[in-house]
């Protein structure tokens, strides 16, 4: 039975049972950052199982992708070196949310696996574990599939009770294993049909050790979610107990078609057989080498889906992960032999085979193929370096690879850790780990050093401080409470000072109500000014402490906290606000334009202009990002609302905000809302959209592999640029002589001028006349002499003419003369001349001796410059006399025979 079947068959059937089939969701979850990847059927259903979301239906089935090479469930390692393990796979499963529950889900489970009008799998081939404490579960089984007890298998938490977390809903579950061992002693027909192992009794300590060894394959997981956890341990009867099902698509494949190992079924043929042909031998099932053909079939299928899904190769989180799984496989088609693109070709393959189930797959395919071969190319270029380094490390016969030389292969041949740790693991030969983490931190540590500004403390004026505690830099505290930011309402506050220490010139100060923003997020601190009772300090600097949002500047006198007014500078805040506005928008224009791989990588937001980086494979072409611009205009002169509020992680989730895997979010977010574009953001903001004004792009870049940098500027600063430009335009059109608006006409007819003057002193020297103001053509010594004269200093253009002149010509010389600037000469020869041992550079240093220069060249064209340029009318007149003597008795080329 084909993969195909299976899953409709599974599909039909329980919607026949009243389920409603439910798509598969992304592999990258919608509501919970905190999980890399979708990894099992039930988590686009959590949030119902919890009851924070209702669905118009109590039943469900899917076939859902899951990815299992990350965070807690991580199976990559593993996979080429077992039959079952997978990056990726489709987990099939039926749902109740608080309708039917155990009796329902084992008759289904039993229905499906053993009638003949779906897998028809034989009874007798069938075990079952429960939890040793759910008598009930077990009575059902009797009941419903006639097993006798000693096929019923009592197991503990570890194998067979499931919770989501460490409180909340968790239950017993019950699985359902298949005996492969008994496939090969039935007859042909029905699967597994036979007595084979009909009164055969195997205890539960050797079943559990036949199932680690792989005779028994567990193809079908029911979890019943029955009680809610408290954080003392306590379970709690829920209300309403739900089934979660989980049945490996790959696994069933497998059993239905007679296979002991995943590899062998018709979902992963075609791509064995793909690897085969790119590698050019084909697939042994007994072969060392079998395990790389695995690795590239297992991640072919995860590099795909995951680009599909909009996960982006990069060095952090999911996207991370991903260029594991890319490299992972680069490093085995290497062992495989090969030196080039390995995975692309496979992307294809998994399109073909899967896209008509994944229409996503179809729709990005060439993204996925372009994606994922720029990536293998990439570590090409490094992969080989890093691997004759770890021979040279092996050679040396050391057992364990340092840390600095783990990070060393990280950071310089892009070797991620864990591929160091496989190599090494494959040689016996551990790892430093620790000390990489040390190097890798040390690294991050010097990247942010060499961002921070000067801080309390820091060395900048040797003058003796103004002490006015007894302790410099200590902290004083003034009046006790509690700090509050005020600064998303208001630019100004009347408060008072709850604590400030004082070091030098410098003062720092908490404050009650703070107006000021502290650097977060991308955007700057805020400036502005304090004054009290006959004091007034310029804020310069804004930075966290242990006490809260500290606000300093210079300030010289002994400082005696007053009651006082805080200000920001508002002007400033308001252009920093612009961008920061324009920062979510842009964004939102990029990810509904380029594709939902796009995700922010970082942001600086600052008064005078905005820069953005984000995952993205390449430059964005000018159509493009003009049309990215033109959408982002659009969006400020529709002039929307921007709302922020507080709400739950979870609503802001429901609602459609943002949020990124490597950020970490409190119960409690802030939303910003404007248009199309939900953010969860702590930053301030515009009004409206129309506040920003007009945004324009002044550039972008690439920053890192798979990262692009946009800048930006918008308001004041976007008119700015445009009047730039306008001033630009007007100056290019004074020195043409023409109106602004005729500009690109008159550069036109330039080029089309510049053209046809170049045809004419070609189709000159084709005639042989020089190009020029004046030339000469005399005959010296049996070779063709032409002496011009040029106003002309571009050398180029005497490269070009030289390139003419040799053209069909023999035994001819051609030295012309420049007035241009301080003068110059230029020699050219004709290729006979070449190849009897003449050189330019020869005859122009010659000539230009006369006149106190020198020159060189390669020998068909060289030049010189004059050392005086008034010398250069006596060196013309001598060239004749000068090359008979450089001819000297040499017989021209082609007088032979005369």
């Amino acid at each position: 039975m084909q993969s195909g079947t299976i899953r409709r068959l599974f599909s039909d059937f329980f919607v026949a049972k009243g389920h409603r089939e439910v798509p598969s969701s992304s592999l990258v979850p919608a509501d919970d950052p905190t999980l890399l990847f979708t990894n099992a059927g039930m988590v686009q259903f959590k949030r119902t199982f919890l009851g924070q979301e209702q669905r118009d239906y109590l039943r469900a089935t899917s076939c859902q992708k899951c990815v299992r090479a990350g965070g807690k469930h991580n199976d990559l390692e593993q996979v080429g070196h077992t039959t079952r393990h997978h990056t990726f796979f489709e987990m099939l499963g039926n749902f109740s949310f608080g309708d039917y529950f155990k009796r329902e889900a084992i008759a289904y489970a039993w229905e499906f696996v053993t009638s003949s009008a779906y897998l028809g799998i034989s009874p007798e081939r069938l075990h079952v574990t429960v939890h040793h404490s759910d008598h009930e579960a077990r009575a059902l089984w009797r009941e419903i599939s006639g097993l006798p007890d000693h096929r019923i298998y009592g197991l503990g938490d570890k194998d067979n009770f499931w919770q989501m977390g460490d409180t909340g809903p968790c239950g017993p579950c019950t699985e359902i294993y298949v005996d492969l061992e008994t496939a090969g002693r039935v007859p042909s027909g029905r699967v597994g049909s036979g007595e084979a192992g009909k009164g055969e009794i195997i205890p539960q300590a050797e079943f559990e050790r036949l199932a680690e060894e792989g005779r028994f394959l567990e193809i079908w997981n029911l979890v019943f979610m029955q009680y809610d956890r408290s954080a003392d341990g306590t379970l709690t009867p829920l209300p309403k107990p739900s089934v979660d099902t989980g049945a490996g698509l790959e696994r069933i494949a497998a059993v239905m078609q007679g296979e002991d190992d995943n590899f062998h079924t018709d979902l992963f043929h075609p791509l064995i057989e793909r690897v085969g042909e790119l590698v050019g031998r084909p697939y042994d099932r007994s072969a060392d080498e079998r395990g790389s053909y695995r690795v590239l079939a297992d991640h072919a299928r995860a590099v795909s889906f995951l680009l599909a899904d909009g996960v982006y190769p990069s060095n952090e989180g999911r996207g991370y992960v991903l260029r594991r799984i890319l490299r992972r496989a680069v490093r085995h088609a290497w062992l495989l032999g090969r030196r080039e693109p390995t995975l692309a070709p496979l992307t294809t393959i998994v399109v073909r085979e899967m896209g008509a189930i994944y229409p996503e797959l179809r729709a990005r395919a060439e993204y996925i193929h372009e994606v994922t071969e720029t990536e293998e190319g990439r570590f090409l270029e490094t992969i080989e370096g890093g691997l004759r380094r770890l021979d040279e490390i092996f050679a040396s016969g050391a057992t364990a690879i340092s840390g600095a030389e783990a990070f060393k292969l990280y950071d310089t041949f892009g070797f991620p850790i864990d591929l160091t740790q496989i190599i090494a693991s494959e040689r016996g030969v551990e790892v430093d780990l620790a000390g990489f983490e040390r190097s890798l931190e040390e690294q991050r540590r010097r990247s942010r050093d060499a961002r921070v500004t000067p801080a309390m403390g820091t060395p900048m004026i040797t003058e003796a401080p103004a002490v006015h505690v007894a302790q410099p830099g200590r902290w004083r505290s003034v009046k006790r409470g509690k700090q509050r930011f005020v600064g998303y309402a208001r630019t100004e506050a009347d408060t008072d000072v709850l604590a400030f220490r004082q070091e030098g010139p410098r003062v720092e100060l908490v404050l009650r109500e703070n107006p000021f923003y502290v650097e977060s997020g991308g955007q700057v601190s805020d400036t502005g000014a304090i004054t009290g009772d006959g004091w007034s300090l310029a804020v310069d600097a804004v930075h966290k402490d242990s006490k809260g949002t500290v606000v300093g500047g210079t300030f010289s006198e002994p400082f005696e906290p007053t009651s006082l007014h805080a200000a920001v500078d508002a002007p400033r805040r308001q252009d920093i606000e612009r961008n920061h506005s324009a920062t979510h928008l842009v964004h939102y224009v990029l990810r509904k334009r380029l594709g939902t791989h796009v995700r922010q990588q970082g942001s600086l937001v600052e008064p005078d202009r905005l820069r953005f980086d984000f995952s993205h494979h390449g430059p964005i072409d000018q159509a493009a990002l003009r049309a990215i611009e033109a959408e982002v205009n659009d969006l400020l002169l529709a002039n929307v609302p921007v709302e922020t509020r507080e709400m739950p992680y979870a609503d802001a989730l429901a609602l459609g905000a943002m949020a990124f895997f490597s950020e970490k979010y409190g119960d409690v977010v802030r939303v910003v809302q404007m248009g199309p574009s939900i953010e969860l953001c702590g930053g301030t903001h515009v009004r409206s959209t129309g506040q920003i004004g007009t945004f324009r792009f002044s550039g972008q870049t690439g920053v890192a592999a798979g990262v692009r940098r946009i800048e930006a500027v918008t308001g004041s600063g976007a008119l700015r640029a445009v009047r730039e430009l306008e001033q630009r335009l007007i100056s290019v059109a004074e020195a043409l002589k023409a109106q602004p608006e005729h500009v690109l006409r008159r550069v036109e007819q330039l080029l089309e001028e510049r053209q046809r003057l170049e045809a004419r002193l070609a189709e000159t020297l084709r005639g042989g006349a020089g190009p020029l103001v004046q030339s000469n053509v005399s005959n010296v010594a049996g070779v063709e002499l032409t002496v011009a004269e040029t106003t002309s200093d571009d050398r180029a253009e005497m490269g070009r003419i030289a390139d003419t002149f040799r053209e069909g010509r023999r035994n001819a010389v051609l030295v012309i003369f420049s007035s241009a600037a301080r003068g110059s000469i230029h020699v050219t020869l004709t290729d006979d001349l070449v190849s009897a041992g003449r050189k330019a550079g020869d005859l122009v240093n010659r000539i230009a001796a006369l006149s106190g220069g020198k020159g060189g060249g390669r020998a068909h064209f060289a030049s010189a410059g004059a050392g005086d340029p008034e010398r250069l009318p006596a060196a013309r007149a001598a060239t004749p006399e000068l090359v008979t003597t450089w001819l000297g008795g040499m017989t021209p080329a082609g007088a032979h025979g005369a």
